[in-house]
C-alpha cells in the first residue's frame, strides 16, 4: 500500500498592503501526514515520534481541544457541519513539534472521501495567545474530484494586534501532489488587506528527509514564533495601529454549510 504521509519543503510569503506595505519570507518544512499513518510512521522511523520526544514529534494535545484521540474530534466536527465523508482519508498539513517545541499558527486538514474526492477543509488557527479555532467548510461537488480548493469564511479568532475582527478570509490552493500551494486572503470593507502563500515540493518522509529538513532550518518552530514577534516590532515601528483583542468566540469552531465567497470581497 502506497503511503500518502510526506515531508513538504518550502517556503511562506506574507504580504500587508495597508497602510503600511510590509513582506516577509522564510523557509519551512511541514509533514503532511495520514491520521492513519502516524502510529505506523512512529515504530519504524527513529527521528519521529508519536506523543514522546525526539527530533520531530506529533503531539494530540496540540489539536483541536488538547484532549487527545483528534481522528474522532475531525468526524464531530465534520458531522457538525453536515459533511459525509464515509470515513474516508484525512490528511494533516502541519509543523511538527522540532525538539519538543511547536507553534503552528494554522494546521490544514484535508478530508477525503473513500474514492480519493477532497470533501471538506479544515482549518485550524492558533494565535500567539494560545487559542485555537476551526474552520470547518465543504468543498464544493464540482471542485472535489479535481481537489480544488476556493472557498471563504468570517474572521473568528483574533490573530493579530495590527488586525481587526471585520474580516473574512479567502482559501486557494489544491489537494498536496507534488507540489504544496495555498493561498489565504484576508479581507475587509477596503478589499484585500493581507496575502499569505504556501508553496513547497513533495519528499519521502524518510529518516534522512526529517534530518536534511531539521539540518537546514534549525529550531524552525522556535525561529517561527520568533519571526512573528520581530515582524510585529517592526509593523509597530513603521506606526500601524494597535487594534482591542475581543473576548474569545463562543464556539471553538466555524461550521459553513457551503463554500461562501467572502462577504466583504468587491
Amino acid at each position: 500500500m502506497t503511503q500518502a504521509s510526506a515531508l513538504y519543503r518550502g517556503k511562506v510569503m506574507h504580504r500587508r498592503l495597508r497602510p503600511k506595505v510590509h513582506q516577509l519570507d522564510y523557509r519551512v518544512f511541514w509533514l503532511f501526514l495520514d491520521l492513519a499513518e502516524i502510529d505506523g510512521l512512529s515504530s519504524w522511523l527513529k527521528l519521529f515520534s508519536r506523543n514522546r520526544f525526539n527530533l520531530l514529534s506529533f503531539y494530540d494535545a496540540d489539536y483541536g481541544d488538547g484532549s487527545g484521540a483528534l481522528r474522532p474530534q475531525v468526524d464531530a466536527w465534520l458531522a457538525r457541519a453536515g459533511i459525509v465523508t464515509d470515513g474516508g482519508p484525512v490528511r494533516l498539513l502541519t509543523m511538527p513539534r522540532v525538539l519538543g517545541y511547536v507553534f503552528n499558527p494554522i494546521s490544514l486538514y484535508y478530508c477525503h472521501r473513500p474514492d480519493g474526492d477532497l470533501a471538506a477543509m479544515i482549518y485550524e488557527v492558533t494565535s500567539t495567545f494560545g487559542i485555537r479555532h476551526a474552520y470547518v467548510i465543504p468543498v464544493p461537488p464540482e471542485d472535489q474530484a479535481k481537489g480544488l480548493i476556493r472557498q471563504g469564511a468570517a474572521k473568528a479568532l483574533y490573530v493579530s494586534p495590527f488586525m481587526g475582527m471585520e474580516m473574512d478570509y479567502q482559501f486557494r490552493g489544491h489537494a498536496p501532489g507534488q507540489r504544496l500551494d495555498m493561498t489565504i486572503n484576508g479581507l475587509d470593507v477596503e478589499g484585500v488587506l493581507i496575502t499569505a502563500a504556501m508553496s513547497a515540493d513533495r519528499q519521502p518522509l524518510t529518516d534522512r528527509a526529517i534530518a536534511s529538513a531539521a539540518a537546514a532550518i534549525p529550531l524552525m518552530t522556535l525561529k517561527v514564533m520568533a519571526a512573528i514577534h520581530y515582524e510585529a516590532l517592526k509593523l509597530w515601528i513603521k506606526g500601524v495601529r494597535l487594534t482591542r483583542q475581543p473576548a474569545p468566540a463562543s464556539e471553538p469552531a466555524t461550521y459553513q454549510a457551503g463554500s461562501q465567497e467572502s462577504r466583504l470581497e468587491r
